[in-house]
């Protein structure tokens, strides 16, 4: 079962008189998200599973490591987003997970882990390490440790859901400082200058208790030790916070309404399908007990014009135009959350599914609060009582939404800074949807003005904020930046920090000391950052979070991967990428950065063209610089992957058809004190006839699925110290073993007898400790037939041919077209001095 999600944390101080202007909007991206598509069938989890256990020995791990796909959403156009739970002996491995991009054929992108497994094992040395696994059998049953955390949660309590514990690896970590921080005081540590690693593992329940006793809901999540039952670690598991309808908080508003004979339902059926009702709806709770709250029916009305715009009056009728503004309120609160990430990110309904949901209102009496349950994927709305208004306001409503995106994709676990950052999330929904419906609702941006940068002002009695993103600590209680404590704190105070770091990435921050939007930590030119606009900053923490985050992400990693998503949405060294790391130093995470020099100075003055080419012929692409300080350097990215060795200002290869629609890009860094980078265009590689008459006969010829095809010495193929792939992650690295040693690398592969071409071509870098011009080491290039007698030699490589970086070679089989050969890779190394010989991107083409 899921996590509960609720609003409300502590009542806080007072509205500021000052917001920051809103930052010149550049140009910007299209559409980050796909539309939605099928779902993934057990087959296709399967496959999935398949080749990520085929990635296993190049991280280290043996076949007691596993993966477990939980769900798919989508991601950028030809993408799909996978999120799979690590395992060991088929258990799942607390908070260690993976987030894998894959392309429409399934195939494996890219993968974002976080790695709590690495040294889980159930050999002797790591159990004698204390590291290790040697059993998962459990000495307490399921019964008792259900028994004894109901006894310690809420002994007098009901049972909201039924409570669950599932048998887990646990990894018990611990903070440890990273070398460059190890004499530092503690009052002076940033976030970077702390690493979390795994101390041990235990053998261990997740306990999962979802009670209520009297009107008080305990959801609680406790970690039991399999072994012993002694409590290992505890934390609260509830989370919170075209008719006419005249809402309570935004005047008389267009609502969405479905027309079934002569009555109007509040059913918007344009967005979302599927889910209980078929579409977005709002349903009436009739003050049903939050302990156990009845959805009810979907509001309906004679008329297409609802609610007075007043407060429920207690003790009133649910149904009448006092008892509509309620629906009124979620009803448009909805719709806006709903359009504000569909058109602005292409993200639809809260899994990016299009999976409609719906809200209940009025539930229970004088009920001060509001909350998304995933067991439903749908949210739950208070009335409010002796510190709110009902709690239908807009930004309030974005924020409950926003926690059923976090659910659907980065589940950030609801503890420590993790949980901070869940809530945070939420909050930064809730802002942005506050601006887009203030705007108008309409439209593919979010302005910067419109929203007050405040969480829930309007339903507040007092008119005291919830929280305030600007600066958290005038509550008196969250921190403004980040500190080695700030996991100790309840989520919605460590959530203070990241919510002020997204109002600086917005809408920048003062220089002046006592300043409500003043930073100490902000030390660089100018001490005032210059923010980026809602718009860019919402994109850019939209991508990181549904793209990037795991289970586990903390502040540091949330630093880097947003950072990520902006230097791939804007470039590197873009001036969104700038305001990243000053908005994340300004709470301490990350040092400062300069402003001044950055994105301007070197500029691209040619940028890489889009070409067309034959199979085997070579595709050459240029980019040209100007500015700054020279000389400048290059970096080549092909389909989002770094080309290892072209670091040219033009990048040259043989065209394969697997190549066709390849998107190749560049960086130029200049040579100032503060190098700066900038990024070009995107070309595209058109392989002309690659999807008419040509084959790939390679099975796996990039290693990206490990042994895949290959024969021979296979555990040369991986990932290893001191070489890098020409493209994606993995090659075959023959040699550099500095001793006699043979190796060798081998694939069938049939060449029709119809064939008018067979083209082989594969990347080669040669690197040696040897010396002189005397030949010592060898890799041998032949082809073979199926019984192993030499046909031809196609080249021999030696010692004396090192150079750096990869060469790709091309040499033609037609001459043995009509015949299945073996191609196959021959390393032999003398007794002393290594030599490397690194084969990439293997690929035999035929027409």
């Amino acid at each position: 079962m899921n996590l509960r999600l609720s609003i409300i944390a502590a009542a806080i101080a007072a509205l500021p008189a000052f917001h920051a202007t809103a930052q010149t909007r550049g140009a910007l991206p299209e559409s980050l998200m796909a539309a939605p598509a099928e779902p993934m069938n057990a087959t296709a989890k399967a496959n999935l599973e398949n080749r990520l256990a085929a990635r296993r020995a190049a991280a280290g791990l043996d076949d007691e490591h596993g993966y477990k796909i939980t769900v798919q959403h989508p991601g950028e156009a030809g993408t799909r987003i996978a999120r799979a739970q690590h395992t060991f002996k088929g258990l799942r491995i607390f908070g260690s997970d993976s987030v894998i991009v894959t392309d429409d054929n399934g195939e494996v992108v890219s993968e974002s882990a976080s790695n709590r497994r690495q040294g889980l094992s159930s050999s002797r040395a790591a159990v004698a390490a204390g590291m290790g696994m040697p059993d998962v059998t459990a000495s307490v049953s399921q019964e008792d440790v259900i028994n004894s955390a109901v006894k310690r949660v809420a002994p007098i309590g009901v049972h909201r859901w039924k409570p669950e514990a599932e048998l887990l690896i646990y990894p018990v970590m611990k903070t440890v400082r990273v070398a460059a921080a190890a004499n530092k005081p503690e009052f002076a540590l940033n976030a970077l200058d702390l690493e979390e690693v795994v101390d041990r593992y235990e053998l261990a329940y997740l306990v999962k208790t979802r009670m209520a006793s009297g009107s008080k809901l305990i959801y609680r999540d406790s970690i039991v030790n399999a072994k012993t039952g002694a409590l290992i670690a505890e934390w609260d598991a509830l989370q919170t916070v075209i008719g006419t309808g005249n809402s309570q908080y935004n005047g008389q508003v267009p609502i969405n309404t479905t027309l079934s004979g002569s009555t109007y339902q509040m059913l918007d059926t344009s967005r979302g399908t599927g889910g209980r009702y078929g579409g977005m709806a709002i349903t009436n709770a009739n003050h049903s007990s939050a302990n156990s709250p009845n959805a009810g029916q979907i509001y309906t009305n004679s008329t297409n014009t609802w609610g007075d715009g007043q407060q429920y009056i207690p003790g009133g009728s649910t149904t009448n135009a006092n008892g509509q503004t309620a629906a009124v309120n979620a009803l448009w609160g909805l719709m806006n959350t709903y359009d504000t990430m569909k058109n602005v990110v292409g993200w639809r309904s809260l899994d990016g599914n299009n999976t409609a949901t719906y809200i209940a209102v009025h539930v229970d009496n004088n009920y001060d609060n509001a909350f998304f349950d995933p067991s439903c994927k749908c949210m739950f709305i208070g009335d409010g009582g002796s510190s709110f208004n009902n709690l239908g306001s807009i930004d309030v409503i974005g924020h409950e939404m926003g926690h059923g995106v976090t659910d659907a994709t980065s589940n950030l676990i609801y503890s420590g800074e993790s949980g901070g950052l869940n809530e945070s999330n939420s909050d930064i929904q809730g802002e942005a949807t506050e601006a887009y419906a203030r705007a108008g609702g309409t439209g593919t941006t979010i302005p910067s003005t419109g929203n007050d940068w405040v969480m829930g002002a309007e339903i507040s009695k007092t008119g005291r904020p919830l929280r305030y993103m600007y600066k958290p600590s005038k509550d008196s209680r969250s921190p403004d930046a980040w500190s080695s404590t700030i996991k100790n704190l309840d989520v919605h105070l460590s959530s203070g920090p990241n919510n002020r770091m997204f109002y600086f990435l917005a809408n920048g921050s003062s220089a002046t000391s006592g300043s409500d939007y003043y930073s100490q930590y902000l030390t660089q030119t100018p001490r005032n950052m210059t923010g980026i606009g809602t718009d860019k900053a919402f994109r850019i923490w939209f991508k990181a979070n549904t793209t990037k985050f795991t289970s586990s992400t903390n502040y540091a990693d949330a630093r880097n991967k947003v950072l990520q998503a902006a230097e791939e949405l804007y470039g590197v060294g873009s001036k969104e990428a700038t305001a990243v790391k000053r908005a994340y130093a300004a709470i301490n995470v990350g040092t400062d950065v300069p402003e001044s020099g950055t994105g301007t100075g070197v500029s691209i003055t040619t940028q890489p063209a889009s070409i067309t080419v034959a199979p085997g012929a070579t595709a050459s692409f240029t980019v040209g610089a100007s500015g700054g300080t020279s000389p400048y350097s290059y970096k080549w990215y092909k389909n989002g992957t770094l080309v290892s060795g072209a670091t040219a200002a033009t990048y040259s290869f043989t065209a394969q058809s697997t190549d066709n629609g390849a998107q190749v890009k560049a960086t130029v860094t200049d040579s100032s004190s503060t190098p700066v980078t900038v990024t070009s265009g995107t070309a595209t590689l058109t392989v002309s006839g690659s999807g008419g008459g040509t084959t790939e006969r390679v099975t796996n010829g990039g290693f990206e699925s490990g042994t895949t095809g290959w024969a021979g010495t296979t555990g040369v193929i991986g990932s290893f110290t001191g070489q890098t792939a020409y493209e994606g992650t993995r090659y075959a690295y023959l040699g550099g073993n500095g001793r006699t040693a043979t190796e060798t690398l081998t694939q069938d592969i049939a060449i029709p007898s119809t064939a008018t071409s067979a083209n082989l071509t594969f990347a080669l870098h040669i690197d040696t400790a040897e010396t002189g011009s005397t030949v010592y080491d060898r890799l041998v290039v032949t082809v073979k037939n199926t019984s192993g007698t030499t046909l031809g030699t196609l080249a021999t490589y030696t010692n004396v041919n090192a150079a750096s970086g990869y060469q790709v070679r091309s040499f033609s089989l037609l001459p043995y077209k009509g015949q299945t050969v073996r191609l196959s890779f021959a390393m032999s190394e003398d007794a002393s001095a290594q030599t490397s010989f690194v084969v990439d991107k293997v690929s035999v083409v035929t027409q």
